[in-house]
């Protein structure tokens, strides 16, 4: 999860937002396919249509969940022969790693679930991989040669410690074809959770941040896919992750430019002024982050107390009481257990992040973004100070229910693109919709 402060200046690259919105019963949640009865962190089995015909693009489906696992994976396979690892999805971080039998200290995989390198395929220092995680440091190796470390920590207080590494991953392409690139990634050996949630089950995290060491920039670099990544998350569980331009909208988008500097490795834009219920709240200048391996929105301490109070005196008068939840510290209990946000959405207003320019950009977040509604029936608010997580004013916006997708290519003019709900995006999405379940 990110946890830097956001400078810097506009630059010439994209982000595509699509705050996904419930268009029906049966168009919910990025087509995850999780009906009634099934379990929440089922994987999606719907893939979307080909919009752009490069066909170089991989499509992963996703796992995993905002609440109770709070984070999403895909599933990964390495080495020859090829091993499965999942992998937690992290756009706010560059570094793709596995749990690695080096041995291995605090590590959560049984030994044989664990990525087993050779001699061969340790990264030297030299490598321009290498180079890139350091920056804007310099390389620490006294000798080219030598192997290449790194240590890696997180704003939720876990870390870890180990060396690059590069093999194969074995990638299936929309056109049909069979990829098989070397990339690098790390393998790390020491772990450490010193948070007070336990870490994730999975294997490792797969890093998809702007720096050249990060998989879609390699893949690149390579010509294999365009250097786009995009996820659509459901709040209920599942979606999809892309790596390619062959799923990004053709239309119904508008654009703002992305902010960036040399040092900043993260997908961010601002500023931004935000509006609750379509009215200002006089939050003016926002920066934000967009960041997968988030699980909630953070918020600056001064900008998450006015949505607070704003959220709190909307509540006024509607049939929902304060309770003490132990899955958030903000939650509300009803005059019967909720059983989803949708049971919620009509007591809470809808926040709009307006960024400045000409075209007066807006992303929307509707309740589904925001809440979620824990195991006892209660609702309770997805929206965090970031001051008191560490993340000091750094404002960052998690993957709940939203389709996002990064580009670092001039294909698609090189600018920040925010994609809206308007009819021209929904037709868009039932049509995918039609050309899976019944076209095909």
């Amino acid at each position: 999860m990110a946890d830097q402060e956001m400078k810097g200046k506009r630059a010439s690259l994209m982000i595509m937002v699509f705050v996904f919105q419930v268009l029906s019963a049966h168009l919910h949640g990025c087509f995850a396919a999780t009906g009634q009865g099934q379990r929440l962190w089922k994987r999606s089995t719907v893939h979307p249509t080909v919009v752009n015909g490069f066909g170089s693009s991989v499509f992963l489906p996703v796992s995993g969940n905002v609440y109770p696992l709070g984070y999403y994976s895909v599933e990964l396979k390495i080495g020859n022969p090829p091993k499965p690892f999942q992998l937690d999805i992290d756009t706010g971080s560059d570094l793709t790693w596995v749990q690695c039998d080096a041995p291995c200290t605090g590590c959560t995989q049984p030994r044989d679930r664990l990525y087993k390198p050779v001699r061969n395929n340790f990264l030297p220092c030299k490598d321009p991989i290498c180079a890139a995680l350091n920056s804007p440091k310099s390389n620490p190796c006294k000798n080219p040669n030598e192997k290449c470390g790194f240590q890696v920590e997180y704003a939720d207080r876990g870390s870890v410690l180990g060396v690059m590494v590069s093999d194969n991953f074995p990638l299936g392409l929309v056109n049909g074809s069979l990829s098989n690139p070397l990339l690098a990634f790390g393998c790390g050996y020491r772990l450490q959770n010193r948070g007070p949630h336990p870490p994730p089950t999975t294997a490792g995290v797969l890093g998809l941040g702007k720096s050249k060491a990060s998989i879609s920039s390699q893949l690149s670099g390579m010509g294999i896919t365009k250097n786009v990544v995009g996820h659509c998350f459901s709040g209920r569980g599942g979606g999809f992750l892309f790596l390619g331009a062959d799923f990004v909208p053709k239309s119904g988008m508008t654009w703002t430019p992305m902010l960036q500097n040399s040092f900043d490795k993260h997908y961010s834009s601002g500023p931004a002024e935000l509006l609750f219920g379509g009215k200002p709240t006089g939050v003016k200048g926002l920066n934000v982050i967009f960041d997968s391996g988030a699980t909630y929105t953070y918020l600056s301490s001064k900008v998450y107390q006015t949505v607070l109070n704003l959220i709190r005196k909307d509540l006024t008068g509607k049939q929902l009481r304060d309770v003490k939840d132990n899955a958030l510290p903000i939650c509300w209990k009803g005059a019967k257990p909720f059983k989803s946000v949708r049971d919620v959405r009509n007591y809470f207003n809808t926040l709009v992040l307006s960024f400045a320019g000409a075209n007066n950009n807006k992303l929307v977040l509707p309740p589904e973004a925001y809440l979620i509604v824990t195991e006892r029936g209660n609702v309770c608010l997805g929206i965090l100070s970031g001051t008191e997580a560490g993340l000091g004013i750094t404002n960052v916006i998690g993957g709940k229910s939203v389709f996002i997708a990064y580009s670092l290519t001039s294909h698609f003019a090189s600018k920040f693109l925010i994609c809206l709900p308007s009819l021209a995006i929904q037709l868009f999405l039932v049509g995918m919709l039609y050309r899976h379940f019944i076209a095909r």
